[in-house]
């Protein structure tokens, strides 16, 4: 099927927030996979407010997969967010499988949470030039998930 959504954007511009956000959008699917995996698995002293914040994670990684998956549709670049082309192209860090001490998932989380904002500031960079509607969304992701990093390191400081 030819393009039916066309752009505002040139070639270029298009190409440039369309690969930002293209990355911004599976990094937080795994976000999202990852801190809901850790949700059904979390164990010990800390579960149940690791447990609650794992869910807010998790709320507001699908928010902005939504927010990403629009921006990328909005200027005509179909966006993938398919089981495959996650697990090919994440840059996320992961999680263990089975149980999970509160510990372990505190330390996981901060380095996936770190992995995604580096991964964003890096796009931001990118897409000063080319778009900066797409760089303001990415600017904004990055505000609320530093402020997460901040809190889940604050955990085991």
């Amino acid at each position: 099927m030819t393009n039916p959504i066309t752009s505002t954007l040139t070639d270029e511009q298009q190409s440039v927030a369309g690969k930002a956000l293209q990355e911004t959008l599976v990094d937080l699917i795994d976000l999202s996979l990852i801190a809901k995996q850790a949700h059904w698995n979390v164990v010990g002293k800390q579960f149940r407010s690791v447990h609650l914040e794992l869910d807010e994670l998790v709320t507001v990684s699908r928010e902005f997969t939504d927010s990403a998956a629009e921006r990328a549709t909005a200027i005509g670049v179909s966006p993938d967010g398919r089981a495959e082309t996650v697990a090919k192209t994440a840059h996320t860090k992961g999680i263990g499988g089975g149980w999970t001490k509160d510990s372990d998932v505190v330390e996981a989380i901060v380095a996936n949470l770190k992995s995604v904002v580096s991964g964003l500031r890096e796009r931001i960079e990118i897409t000063e030039e080319a778009d900066p509607v797409t760089q303001d969304l990415l600017i904004s992701f990055a505000s609320k998930l530093e402020q997460l990093h901040w809190m889940w390191q604050a955990q085991v400081a």
